[in-house]
């Protein structure tokens, strides 16, 4: 998998020249509302609808696409990863991502993408439907009815006026669960460690910690992803803690519940009913829940209304759209957001952001402990973290052949690289600016570099010392004393090999001190050259660059 180039990175294609004047080509594998593919040809990208294929079978046909397109049925392995040699971008037309192997996919620098507002609606109705149905046993009596039988005086519901609704996670479901819950005049409290008191506020609802919940919620509803910090969150000790005859429903992830011991504790009346959605084994054909008094069960209806089919296949071929044509990056799991409008005003910073990284990468080496990354001027305007994750892919190339902007960041802190930010809203010497300060054993080491005509990239400092230079294809950076003759020798030798100079950038700290040159080549420098070069007199240090 080859580097982002300057073009690449600013559209987000990973392809040579050859297959940039192709159309990108991309798969859907699950089945999905037709609007999607209609999308895809109505923007100019090749699809290919090609569903309920064995994973062997996938693997043998995933190599051909630049982007894949999935619901629940396919599973992105590491193994069919392995295999997908052109991907970059993976869209889940749905929120849960539970079926993509998301680091297996960062470590080759794929894009995984979600439609966390697309199902969100249907989402919060079917866990209030299913409030509703445990509130007033409504699965018993519509069986009981039907079976003949008169049972009126053995259905005794509740009714959900004045009740307290536990939320576990209050995110964009969550909200809209909590926005209806009031509507039916019941009081929310919520347990969500991302839930600013400002956003409680606004929603209307108390933010609390979840044994406060547990104690206080007549019904908890679960509205969180899966994650390590998420899994068995309704432990048995959990459970024990919740007021009695609590009524459960999780329309969510399987896992969040542990699914024994809440059998026990509706056998034991500790819990007085539940409705599950998901499970933690899905397809869900047995369980020790089923035929337990008090469950409902729906096989994973959550999202499965017209409405939300649609809006989910939309947003997903909407989104790889622009990413494969554009750049744009929106609702990914893996890298920072950079919407469509955004990243033809970021592709000439990013295309500096990288030159500079990997300037640094390739002078430094081994060396670098952290990067500190500024921006001044117009650049502080902009969304800094494309610029961030562009010098972190140049820098991160010296180590990797696999690097780009989605993995460079995991590439960095697996190194132990210190990442910084820094936003100046001063005005410099340059209308924008964008400096990356790396530290090494020695001290810090800085390039600076600015945009011509706000695209034409170019270094104007490097290690303090002024220069004013273009940055591409074959390179030497030479650090040498300021004496006369020097270039004449410099060049005489580069003539003696064959090479041609491009242009020839000179900078120097003071007269008769140390001398900066950066020459750029037709050809590749051999590294026999290097070593004549290092014996010119005055000369300090000789590196050649490749951009």
């Amino acid at each position: 998998m080859p580097f982002y180039t300057q073009e690449q990175l600013g559209s987000g294609l990973r392809r040579n020249t050859e297959h940039q004047m192709t159309q990108p080509k991309v798969l859907i594998s699950d089945k999905m509302d037709p609007r999607a593919a209609a999308i895809f040809r109505e923007r100019g990208i090749q699809v290919d609808e090609i569903t309920g294929k064995t994973p062997e079978e996938l693997a043998a046909i995933i190599g051909d696409y630049d982007g894949l397109a999935i619901r629940s049925s396919t599973k992105a392995t590491a193994k069919l990863l392995d295999q997908a040699t052109n991907l970059k971008v993976i869209g889940r037309a749905g929120i849960g991502v539970d079926n993509v192997d998301i680091p297996a996919a960062t470590a080759r620098g794929i894009v995984v993408m979600n439609t966390p507002f697309g199902n969100s609606i249907t989402t919060a109705e079917h866990a209030i439907a299913l409030m509703f149905a445990l509130a007033r046993q409504l699965p018993e009596a519509d069986a009981s009815t039907q079976a003949g039988k008169w049972e009126k005086n053995r259905f005794m519901g509740v009714e959900l006026t004045a009740k307290t609704l536990g939320l576990i996670g209050a995110g964009n479901i969550g909200s809209i669960v909590a926005s209806r819950a009031l509507g039916l005049k019941m009081k929310v409290i919520a347990f969500d460690p991302f839930l600013s008191p400002e956003r409680a506020l606004e929603l209307g609802i108390e933010k609390v910690e979840l044994d406060q919940l547990l104690a206080r919620a007549d019904f908890i509803t679960l509205h969180t992803p899966l994650t390590d910090q998420t899994r068995g969150i309704l432990s048995r000790e959990a459970l024990a803690k919740t007021k009695k005859g609590v009524r459960i429903i999780n329309c969510a992830r399987g896992g969040l519940i542990d699914e024994a011991a809440l059998k026990d504790a509706l056998e034991s009346g500790q819990v007085a009913g539940a409705a599950l959605d998901v499970f933690e084994t899905e397809p869900a054909t047995a369980s020790p829940l089923f035929g337990t008094p008090g469950f409902v069960s729906t096989p994973h209806l959550g999202a499965s209304t017209t409405e939300a089919q649609v809006n989910v296949a939309i947003q997903v071929a909407e989104q790889m759209s622009d990413f494969l044509l554009l750049g744009g990056v929106t609702n990914a799991i893996n890298m920072p957001s950079l919407s469509a409008e955004e990243a033809p005003r970021l592709k000439p910073y990013m295309a500096l952001a990288e030159k500079l990284g990997r300037l640094l990468g390739q002078v430094l080496g081994e060396q670098v402990r952290g990067v500190s990354i500024e921006v001044e001027g117009a650049a502080a305007q902009l969304n800094q973290k494309p610029i961030t994750g562009a010098v972190l892919a140049g820098l991160m190339g010296t180590y990797s052949q696999t690097v780009n902007m989605v993995n460079a960041p995991v590439l960095a802190k697996e190194r132990g690289l210190d990442v910084k930010e820094i936003r100046h809203e001063r005005e410099g010497d340059y209308q924008t600016l964008v400096r990356v300060t790396a530290s090494t054993p020695g001290g810090e080491r800085c390039v600076s570099g600015t945009l011509f005509g706000n695209a034409a990239p170019r270094l104007v400092d490097i290690f303090g010392v002024a220069v004013e230079a273009e940055l591409g294809g074959h390179m030497l950076y030479i650090v040498n004393n300021d004496t006369p003759g020097f270039i004449g020798k410099l060049g005489t030798a580069l003539g003696q090999a064959g090479l041609n100079i491009a242009t020839f950038n000179l900078g120097r700290r003071a007269a008769g001190g140390e001398a900066v040159a950066l020459v750029a080549v037709d050809d590749p420098v051999p590294a026999e050259l290097v070593q004549q070069l290092c014996a010119l007199d005055g000369v300090r240090e000789v590196v050649p660059l490749n951009f």
